[in-house]
């Protein structure tokens, strides 16, 4: 599935090794990859096409007996001792070799006579030395270290044990069980504490492995309160001693703060998974925070707060994002609410993170903004109220305080008003209604207003008849003022008299 530069063959004297049924492959490639000056995947379209042998075999897999297999790895072995320094990424490269590879030499160890067994894994163990180390451990599955532990020691009873019991589990939709102790929890393979074997507890820690299952059934903002509830549990680990937590975690700064959650009951839950053995009766939570309070006591400060679970069950604890598995009725859009506590109104968003869909706030708009939110969409009289100049917001905020949107006008003499937006009868907008008759005589200019945040006001168009009314006797109007450009203005003023008679006498 590769193309090769003739020179960079030449270059490292790349020969296909004849001499091996298996693994010739990984001793062409692997120098290629090491010394090549660069490599490029072709992905955007198909250029290699495979047919399938009528029986889907391959010669890898005609191939049996663990002798052609430890022909082939003691020279993969030497490769990566010569060509890659002690270190990560020799530790990486090995991986396959001391995981995939052992374990289908093994495969094949089982079918062979007990004399070839014994020199067999005599020389895989010896073949396996140089790679294994200590520091291999968080690399490797507990079912991996346990079998490299068997053969580092060629223990072969127990090893064509573990290979029966591997083969087994194959074939089952069961996990294995766990031994819970000291706050790890360590499978139960064969041999777990078995006095006259001695392994190791840390060939069966599966601790760090642990899956963690959760799902959410409510997240909403109301207010400044974030509610959240659903269950989430440790796999394999009953919930016994449950002690989770909510975790806010700023993403640039990691500053962390967390919220006990209430424990609710969830009877029958895991019935349906692993035919039932295990079972998570105390997996549910709800919580709400408040982001006024959330930090100790104070408000949660602006920035991008990742939503995660900390859940804990007999002294394990795991920490995971929630969000991705979620109830169809529990919305991922984003929802932005305006908050405002003593005066410092600010814009606090839940939303869900893409590609993965985790619940974050994000608090100051930092990825969610205020001003696109809203807009100003007519200006027009009242149908019910010819004396009221009606404006109609849209809107796609979630909510903010009552009356904290409204219109701002001032007549630039010092002169001010205030009108909150309502909702609309049709409830798709909202509403600010100024009655113009209340308005003192001038040019009234202004804004929407939200705490900090302000939109500009459309002109009224030009084609708007006056209003017309009266005040103490007196006839007054208001119009669109003439020559404001693309700015809302508002001529109000009282009728004189004596000009209005003077011009309906000229001739």
């Amino acid at each position: 599935m590769k193309l090769f530069r003739r020179d960079l063959l030449e270059r490292l004297d790349l020969r296909f090794p004849t001499d091996l049924k298996i693994g010739e492959d990984q001793l062409f490639v692997a120098p290629a990859y090491l010394h090549a000056d660069g490599i490029s995947v072709v992905a955007d379209y198909d250029c290699l096409y495979w047919v399938e042998r009528e029986d889907s075999g391959n010669i890898t897999l005609r191939t049996g007996g663990s002798e052609p297999r430890l022909r082939f790895l003691p020279r993969m072995v030497d490769l990566l001792l010569e060509q890659v320094p002690p270190g990560p990424d020799r530790d990486h490269l090995a991986h396959r070799h001391l995981t995939v590879e052992v374990q289908q030499l093994l495969d094949h160890l089982v079918h062979e006579p007990r004399p070839e067994q014994e020199k067999a894994l005599a020389r895989l163990a010896e073949v396996i030395a140089p790679l294994w180390h200590e520091g291999l451990n968080d690399r490797l599955s507990a079912m991996a270290r346990l079998r490299l532990h068997l053969v580092r020691h060629t223990m072969l009873d127990e090893l064509l044990e573990l290979v029966r019991f591997e083969s087994e589990l194959g074939r089952k939709d069961v996990s294995t069980p766990v031994l819970v102790d000291g706050g790890r929890a360590y499978a139960r393979y064969p041999y777990l504490r078995d006095p006259s074997r001695g392994i190791p507890d840390a060939c069966y820690d599966v601790t760090r492995r642990l899956g963690v299952r959760h799902r959410v059934t409510r997240a909403d903002l109301q207010g400044s309160s974030l509610h959240l509830a659903g269950h989430g549990y440790l796999h394999r680990i009953a919930t016994e001693d449950v002690a989770t937590e909510l975790l806010l975690r700023e993403r640039d700064s990691g500053t962390e703060y967390r919220v006990p959650v209430a424990h609710t009951p969830t009877p029958g839950l895991g019935t349906e998974d692993d035919e039932g053995h295990y079972v998570y009766e105390t997996a549910g939570f709800e919580v709400s925070v408040d982001v006024d309070t959330a930090a100790d006591g104070s408000r949660l400060p602006d920035g991008l707060w990742d939503i995660s679970l900390v859940i804990g069950a007999q002294g394990i604890s795991r920490a995971v994002r929630i969000g991705s598995k979620r109830d169809a009725s529990v919305s991922g859009a984003a929802a932005t609410h305006i908050v405002d506590r003593g005066g410092q109104a600010r814009a606090v968003t839940l939303y869900t993170t893409t590609p993965h869909g985790n619940f974050t706030l994000d608090i100051g708009e930092r990825k969610h903004g205020v001003l696109p939110q809203v807009s100003v969409s007519t200006v027009r009289w009242a149908a019910d109220a010819p004396t009221e100049l009606e404006f109609g917001v849209r809107r796609t905020l979630a909510g903010c305080p009552d009356g904290a949107l409204a219109v701002h006008l001032e007549d630039g003499r010092g002169g001010a008003a205030v009108f909150p937006a309502h909702a609309s009868p049709s409830g798709a907008d909202l509403v600010v209604r100024v009655p113009v008759a209340e308005l003192a005589a001038g040019l009234w200019t202004g804004q929407l207003r939200l705490g900090g945040w302000a939109w500009r006001l459309p002109p009224a168009p030009e084609d708007l008849v006056p209003a017309k009314w009266r005040r103490r006797g007196l006839p007054w109007y208001a119009k669109p003022a003439a020559d404001q450009g693309e700015a809302f203005a508002l001529q109000v003023f009282r009728t004189d008299l004596v000009r209005a008679v003077a011009r309906r006498l000229k001739p």
